[in-house]
């Protein structure tokens, strides 16, 4: 096992979108050390989830935390499908975009298709905190940055947000608009 060097915004591997694992490959050798690898790595790094192409895989892998409580779930070929028109709002970061966060309006519930890392087939309804991780890591797949669907009026470096994000608390100050059908949530992730 090894830690791998991430991706940072800026290298192509993070803008294609990532080749499918065929099914019968899911057990072999090297598609379970890769997922070994992108454990210790979004492990060490303390990241909420990671997406192969951000290793320099372009493969439809991603390793995410869905909830304090449970360990790493590891999925191949996921699929989303968004079950409402709600949406909250988070800030967001990433691994592969270092010292960064912005505010970004998803689906708040969702529909995940895929297989685990033993080549079981899943179906997931997943909502809150959980389909936001699960969207971050799998816009990877598609090449999509979180950053291209961040508010572009939120993004700030991480030490300002950690100083004035309190400000969006605040009655009278309004960095961000709420979307007549969503919610806002203005948590920080790392993905």
């Amino acid at each position: 096992m090894a830690i791998l060097k991430i991706a940072r915004m800026g290298h192509p591997i993070l803008r294609r979108v990532a080749d499918t694992v065929p099914v019968k490959d899911i057990q072999k050798p090297q598609i379970q050390t890769l997922i070994d690898d992108m454990l210790d790595t979004v492990r060490d790094e303390q990241g909420a989830g990671l997406a192969a192409p951000q290793v320099h895989n372009s493969t439809r892998i991603v390793v995410l935390l869905l909830d304090d409580e449970s360990d790493f779930d590891v999925w191949i070929n996921p699929e989303i499908t968004a079950l409402t028109d709600t949406t909250a709002v988070t800030f967001e970061g990433c691994l592969s975009v270092p010292g960064l966060r912005g505010a970004v309006a998803r689906p708040d519930k969702i529909r995940v298709r895929g297989f685990y890392r033993n080549g079981t087939a899943f179906d997931r309804i997943l909502d809150g905190f959980s389909a936001i991780v699960a969207q971050h890591e799998c816009d990877h797949l598609n090449g999509v940055l979180y950053i291209d669907r961040a508010d572009p009026a939120s993004l700030a470096f991480l030490d300002e947000h950690h100083r004035f994000s309190h400000l969006l608390y605040e009655e009278d100050i309004s960095l961000i608009e709420e979307e007549p059908s969503g919610t806002i949530d203005l948590q920080s992730q790392e993905q």
